[in-house]
């Protein structure tokens, strides 16, 4: 039944083709609107909102492309594919440059159209979901550096949405500075608890003889030292989330009582007889990998299994290289910001260096780069010499040479397909490969020319 709420607004002035267009689409579950004139479209945008516009790219009155710009005006979110022939298609890559999602060429096959317009929503869904999580997360804590152009945290961060409202147990697994807390707060500015406290720990910065202490609180007189009664963060996180960072880390004495908190929502502070009772949302991280933990009996089996209730599984920047240019450019107006400068961005040389590079400190690594070369250039663009001054590229583990080459391979495609803005034709062209033997080699790893697009 929910599909029926997906309204579809087609704009044709050939009356014929809307009537079958129109039939199609009903046919398929969805409620659509016509119109034949490009006022009768507008009026329509103005009157209700719609989920996909499809528009013919050759109208009476007007082009398609003027039409869209013009309904984007009134509803920018809203996906468009545009309708041409098949001598027009030049002007329809236009027309996606110019903000349209696709375009299909007539005659089309009615399954094609459908798979079209299936795949646009489903996008438009996902932007929506991830606009909701910037959108409280800037509002609360100015986390605007999430930045999601690749596919992988594309489909992190839908996960995120869905997680969110449950109250289950998360598991974050992720390498260091591939920002395991700020998705941990996403996940409860998500939630229902988004009103309560979101409490953070890391179990790895906090000696064992003071960690207990800080988790579990304690009573007056309970130890040297303990003049007054304190809540541990347990109790403080009650009706919130609370977020053990590096539980890996944890030692095994704490790994027992902290599984109990966990079953039974109860624990009792150091010096007291009275349980206390919590409800608490958990949220796990660590760059371990515990399971390996668990076998070298470092880490507690039933534990484990009490917190890996939902994985997440961050990727290291290295396998989201899409991601680096729109990093960058957040970083860029965040120091630019802060340190009052007006630098526009970085040479291509710039660029390419920090696009080849691994990336061992991953998004925090990046981060401290920008801020470097913000602070020590003279100029309004950021030059080679001032990107990673103080690595040696030359001491890094040696790869096997098939995983070097596959590496540089798709390192190398990334960047083709950045600086082109996902165009395939330039792409191939710059790389000195047959289109289709590009396409090829873009599908071997998996790589969306689409997510390239500016």
């Amino acid at each position: 039944m929910a599909e029926l709420t997906r309204r579809i607004l087609v704009v044709d002035d050939d009356s014929n083709l809307l009537e079958v267009l129109r039939m199609r689409l009903e046919s398929a579950r969805y409620a659509v609107d016509t119109a034949l004139r490009e006022e009768e479209a507008l009026e329509a945008v103005k009157q209700q909102p719609f989920d996909l516009a499809i528009i013919d790219l050759q109208l009476g009155s007007c082009d398609g492309i003027s039409l869209m710009k013009d309904v984007h005006q009134i509803n920018p979110d809203l996906p468009v594919i545009i309708l041409t022939a098949y001598g027009s298609i030049e002007s329809a890559v236009e027309a996606i440059k110019k903000g349209a999602y696709s375009y299909i060429t007539k005659p089309f096959a009615p399954a094609e159209l459908l798979s079209q317009i299936e795949k646009a929503l489903e996008t438009r869904r996902l932007s929506m979901e991830i606009k909701r999580l910037k959108g409280l997360m800037e509002e609360k804590y100015d986390f605007s550096n999430i930045v999601v152009k690749s596919e992988k945290m594309q489909h992190i961060l839908q996960q995120v949405s869905i997680i969110a409202r449950s109250d289950s147990t998360v598991y974050i697994n992720g390498e260091s500075g591939t920002g395991k807390e700020l998705i941990a707060r996403a996940i409860h500015l998500g939630s229902d608890r988004k009103d309560q406290p979101f409490v953070a720990i890391n179990c790895a910065a906090i000696p064992e003889t003071l960690l207990e202490s800080e988790l579990f609180g304690y009573e007056k007189g309970a130890f040297t030292g303990a003049v007054q009664r304190t809540r541990g963060l347990f109790t403080q996180a009650h009706k919130g989330t609370l977020f053990l960072d590096e539980i890996g880390n944890m030692p095994l004495s704490l790994q027992k009582k902290s599984l109990r908190v966990l079953q039974e929502r109860q624990f009792y502070p150091l010096g007291s007889d009275k349980p206390v009772e919590i409800d608490v949302r958990f949220i796990a991280a660590t760059n371990q990998d515990l399971k390996n933990e668990v076998r070298e009996g470092r880490f507690r089996e039933d534990l484990f299994y009490r917190i890996h209730v939902i994985p997440i599984n961050l990727p290291p920047l290295r396998e989201r290289k899409e991601d680096i240019p729109v990093l960058v450019e957040q970083f860029l107006n965040e120091f630019n910001r802060r340190m009052k400068k007006g630098v526009k961005g970085l040479t291509p040389a710039a660029l390419q260096k920090l696009m080849l590079y691994n990336w061992p400190g991953n998004i925090r690594e990046l981060k401290n780069t920008i801020e470097f070369a913000i602070t020590m250039t003279r100029h309004d663009v950021i030059a080679e010499d001032l990107i990673l001054q103080s690595t040696d590229q030359t001491h890094e583990k040696l790869q096997p040479l098939k995983e070097a080459r596959a590496a540089f391979e798709k390192n190398y495609l990334v960047h083709l397909l950045e600086i082109t803005g996902g165009n395939v034709s330039k792409a191939s062209e710059l790389a000195g490969k047959y289109r289709a033997d590009f396409y090829n080699l873009i599908k071997k790893y998996d790589l969306k020319p689409e997510a390239f697009k500016k």
